[in-house]
Formats: C-alpha cells, structure tokens, sequence
C-alpha cells in the first residue's frame, strides 16, 4: 500500500483526505446528480464503492429501506470476487472473518441400507493454482458493511440515502444534458420530488422499478420445486458438518449444506415438494418444521438437532432474465447512447444453490462502474457504455444456462452412474466438471473496441485474453517483496500494461523495455501521452508495470530505464513499486505459470475490472496505440 505521495500525514491511510467541499460529507440530496444509484445491495454497493473514489463525479445511491442491511440472505463469495475485494482493498478482511471452503464432500443413498445415506467422495473445493483466493462464506450484511466503510473513507464521503424510494423514471431524449427525470419519495411521506440526472443505475432487486419504467421484463420459468434454506444452531452427529456437502437420498429429497462463519452456524439449501404447474409455494403453508423434519429424514442415519433457527425461508426454483441491460432497444444502438442501466436481480434472477448470485451481480457493476467514470471524466465517448449491456447480458444468459441445469440435476432421483462415470453419481460429476464455473472463472468477453484480438495470445497463453488476469508470484526489485502481480490491480479506473521483459539485458541501450520506456513517455503518439491529462502523474491513466526473468540481484535500478521509477505527486517522489523480478522459487516463476514467450516477451493490456484487453508483442507500438485510439479520447499532451 503506498501512501504519504503529498506529504505526511497521520492516522489510517484507508481513511483518505475528503475532496474539497466533502469535509462535512455529502450533503443533501440535490437536484442534479451525474449518476444515481437505486438500491444499496450488492450491485449498488459495489458501483457505489467505484464511484465513490471520483469525488469529480457527483454520485448519490437511494435506498427504501431505513437503513443497511442487518442480515443477509446472500453468503457465498466465489474466488474471483475475492480478487475484486482485493482491488476494493478488504479481502483481508473476509478472509479473517469468513469462513473458508477448503472441501466439498458428496452422499448418496447407502445401497445396503437404502433409507441412509453414505459419503461417496470429497474434491478440492477449488482446483489447484485457478486462484490464489479461495471460495469463501460470510454474511451478505458483512460485505455491505465493508462496501461502505470503503465508500465512508473515499474522498467523496458517500453514504447511501435511506428511507428514499424512486417512484417513477423518465428519459428526455431531447436534453442536451441531465436526461433522466427520477420521481422520488421519502418512504414515510406523501409528498414526491423530481431530481435529473446524467445516469441512472437500478439496482433494486427483482422487482425493480427502474427496470419497469424502462420498459423491461423478467422472463423465463419456474422448474415447479419448492426448496426451503435456513441458518441454523445445531448438534448433529453427521460428521462432515463443518464442509460444504451435497447429499442425494434414496426417497426424501436433497440437501446443500454450506458451513457458515463464526464455527458453529450451518445453512441448510432442503429440497420440499414438487409444485404443480402454475402453483405458487406460498400456497403449501410450509413453516420451518417442515424444513427441519425433511433435513432430518434426508441425513438418516445421523441425527439432527436443531438448538436456534436464526433465518429461514421457502422459494421455488426459476430462472429469469431481460433481453438488455440498458435503456437503448437494439435497434436504436447506433443513433442513441444509454442513459439508464440495471444490475443485479434487476436483469436476472436464479436459484441460489450455485452460489452466483451475488457474485454476478457485484460483477455486472464492477463492468459497470469503470466505464460511467471514464465517460464523465472525459476520458472516453459514451459508446464505450454500449459494451455493459453486450459483456453482461452474455454473462447472465450463461448463468441461466448453468442454474437450469445444476437445478435439475440436485432435484433428480438419485440414478445409476452414466457409463464411464465410474461410481460417481450425475450431481457430483457435474460439480468437479464446472468447478471452475462456481469459481466466478468462466467468465470471457469477445472481441470488441475494449477486448483485442487474439493475434498474439501465443505470447502469454496463461492469459487469455478476455478473461480475468490471472495472477501469479513475482518479487518487487527495490524491496524484494514477494507479492502476487494481480494485487498491484486496484479499483480505481486505471488500465494497466505489464511489460513481461525477454532475458536481454535491460540497461542496455538497445533492450526491448527501453524502447518501449521511450515510446511509452516520449513518442507523442504514445497513449500515456495522449490521453493523460495535462499535470497529472505520468500513471494517473495507464499504469505501467515490468516483471524482469533475472535475479533481483543481478540488476540495478540506477540502470534501468528512469520510466520505471516514475516522479510523481505534489512531491515529484519516485515511485519504487513498477518494477518486478520472477519468482525463482520451484513451481513460482509467472513466465512459467503463464506460459509467457521467454525469448520474445510480451506487453498483457489489462483493464480497470482485472480483464484482460490485449496480449501483443514488446515492440508492437503502432498496435498499442491503435487499441488505446479506439475507444478513448486524446487530452493533448501529458
């Protein structure tokens, strides 16, 4: 973490100096806002916290309810969002208070004693090396509460105004400037008021009313099954409480059991009764007793018993989906630029057995949240926002696809083993085979204007492009820090390059990291040049990094090229933490890893949300510059 860069100053360095005008906080709601955000969970928390870093930005997020979330229903974080946690700067922080997934046990009917249950397997909940985050639990409420710390200590001090509803939205198309007309009220008053704004964000759950007054709609089907999900304080026998376990009885039904945080609380996912065609599950009148009485006949012959009932509920299992993420109907694409968005539930709902809720939700704003920045500072045209409709709709559409058939399968009467399966039942060869799907890993943008092609992907085939960078090992040259290269990717609307250096010497004059130090800060069609802005600090756009194939030892920083070490802030201090050897250690060198062209070396494009945008050739200058040129705008020269 760097700090001190304008001067000294005490107390916690999470705790940034408030913007001019920001000391006090954030004010009144006011007539005119650049962005308003409707609804303070996950998704708009997550675009909030992004948001809240551009005090430039005027950013407001409305919430109906009276104030945070105390109790989530929401608990699993995927790996890769522990990856944009640690962008967010609080990974560290779930990892000390959640609970960890480490493995996933599988129990089907005992076939000499058919009303019981045996175990018949255990996997690695995540495979090796796929990240170096693992799968955790914790409290959806905890995460908030992490979102708006983050958000309380950025220099904009934004908090989200509760106890406010959106009561209608409009889009005057012909306003040259705040276009969207929100109606809101406070939740325990009549009287209504009209704020416009720049863009405006829904991110209130399935039944949004921003996703209504954009003409959208949830659609899709239910698969007619009742499941009921309860966290309880419990004494069992049943040995494998405190694992992640997906149990198949032979009669009654099917349980997920997710251990939660703290040691003692458990979540239990119990599958109920098959619904008829078009009935509803409220219309069962099922009551906890009967989650607790199914979940003890499913886990025969252990017992159950069940000391405190801290949350429960009963749902049917559906997926449902829009056709857009946005207010411009596909047609109208190329003549008009969106002014309204939504995320979250808002676009697409699921069962929560998968685990993906959340998850996507926070990734739909993470897209989200970088391009509305760039857009208003002026660093890229708004077409650039078509893109969040096209990435993520694709994302939502493949998580329908994986729910319907993850629900189906934990729904199923248990059955013989496919051929070829071994003896391992449909539900668990499924799990192993989409491991890396639950990991939140699946995820791949198509080419576009911010995702290149795959013309050099030979270079560094460790990451793909369109996928999220994929961290490895390397150490920092002036400390000899031993660090993870992904953690040096923050929340803060910068794209990166990583200069993966060949094994010439880097001193001398002619060596590939020169070359591309001079075009990259002296060449005027340099994209640092021509598209950070006047004054600002030579990174404050695109964040230049190196990782070296020598030895920390054998190199010396007087040497190299002063592109590295760059002078910056009020100070003009050097920056020290550019600069990265490999990691020599056995199974620890990232050339390895990644699979990155030793001879040749490369350039790795990333993006602001830790995908990959491009992977070409140390010397490719011409390219670079064209890929930056299309789809940002120039502000002169640096």
């Amino acid at each position: 973490m760097q700090y001190y860069l304008d001067g000294f100053r005490p107390g916690d360095p999470d705790h940034l100096d408030a913007a001019p005008g920001r000391e006090e906080g954030q004010g009144p709601l006011p007539d005119l806002l650049d962005v308003l955000i409707v609804g303070s969970g996950p998704a708009g928390l997550t675009l909030a916290a992004q948001l809240a870093a551009f005090p430039g930005i005027n950013t407001r997020i409305i919430e109906r309810r009276p104030g945070p979330m105390e109790r989530g229903q929401a608990d699993g974080i995927s790996c890769r969002s522990m990856e944009m946690f640690n962008a967010f700067g609080f990974a560290e922080k779930v990892l000390r208070q959640g609970y960890w997934v480490n493995e996933t046990t599988f129990w089907k009917p005992d076939p000499d004693a058919p009303g019981q249950i045996r175990r018949n397997g255990r996997v690695r909940d995540v495979e090796e090396g796929l990240s170096e985050m693992p799968h955790m639990i914790l409290n959806q409420a905890r995460v908030h509460d992490m979102y708006l710390e983050k958000m309380r200590n950025a220099p904009s001090r934004l908090v989200p105004d509760y106890g406010i509803e959106m009561v209608d939205l409009s889009v005057d198309h012909d306003a040259p400037d705040y276009p969207v007309i929100i109606t809101i009220r406070e939740s325990d008053k009549p009287d209504t008021r009209t704020l416009r704004a720049r863009y405006v964000v829904g991110c209130d759950g399935a039944r949004s009313a921003v996703r209504r007054a954009i003409g959208l709609e949830l659609s899709g089907d239910s698969a007619n099954h009742a499941w009921g999900v309860m966290d309880i304080l419990a004494v069992t026998d049943f040995p494998d409480i405190r694992c992640k376990s997906l149990i198949q009885s032979a009669t009654e039904g099917n349980i997920v059991i997710i251990p939660r945080e703290g040691g003692y609380l458990v979540r239990f996912y119990i599958e109920l009764d098959k619904l008829d065609p078009g009935e509803r599950v409220a219309n069962r009148n099922l009551t906890v007793d009967h989650l607790i009485a199914a979940a003890q006949r499913i886990i025969r012959p252990y017992s159950l018993d069940v000391k405190d009932v801290v949350w429960w509920s009963v749902y049917e299992i559906g997926q449902r989906l829009t056709q857009k993420f946005d207010d411009v109907p596909q047609e109208d694409a190329a003549q008009r630029q969106p002014r309204v968005f939504i995320a979250g539930d808002a676009c697409h709902t699921h069962s929560p057995k998968a685990g993906q809720g959340m998850n996507v939700s926070m990734g739909d704003a993470f897209n989200l949240g970088w391009k509305l920045a760039s857009v208003l500072e002026g660093k890229c045209p708004p077409r650039i926002l078509h893109s969040y409709s096209a990435e993520r709709q694709a994302v939502a559409q493949d998580l329908i696809d994986f729910d319907r058939e993850w629900s189906r399968i934990m729904s199923a009467r248990p059955a013989e083993p496919a051929p070829g399966a071994g003896d391992l039942p449909t539900f668990q060869r499924y799990f192993i085979e989409h491991g890396r799907y639950t990991a939140g890993m699946s995820v791949t943008y198509g080419p576009s204007a911010i995702v290149g092609a795959p013309d050099w992907q030979d270079l560094a085939r460790g990451f793909p492009i369109g996928a999220r960078f994929h961290s490895a090992p390397v150490i920092r040259l002036a400390d000899a820090k031993t660090l993870e290269l992904g953690h040096t990717i923050l929340a803060d609307g910068r794209w990166r390059i990583f200069a993966f250096c060949p094994a010439d010497d880097p001193a001398a004059a002619g060596s590939a990291i020169r070359k591309l130090c001079d075009f990259l800060y002296e060449a005027p069609d340099s994209p640092v040049r021509r598209f950070t802005g006047a004054g600002a600090d030579p990174d404050a756009l695109i964040d230049f990094r190196a990782v070296f194939q020598q030895d920390r030892h054998d190199l010396d920083i007087g040497q190299l090229p002063p592109a590295l070490f760059p002078q910056k802030g009020r100070l003009r201090l050097r920056d020290y933490e550019k600069a990265f050897c490999r990691d020599g250690a056995a199974g620890r060198d990232i050339f390895d890893l990644r699979g990155i062209a030793r001879q040749r070396g490369c350039m790795v494009v990333v993006r602001p949300d830790q995908y990959v945008a491009h992977v070409l050739p140390l010397g490719a200058q011409e390219e670079l510059a064209a890929f930056f040129t299309g789809f940002m705008l120039s502000q002169g020269p640096a």
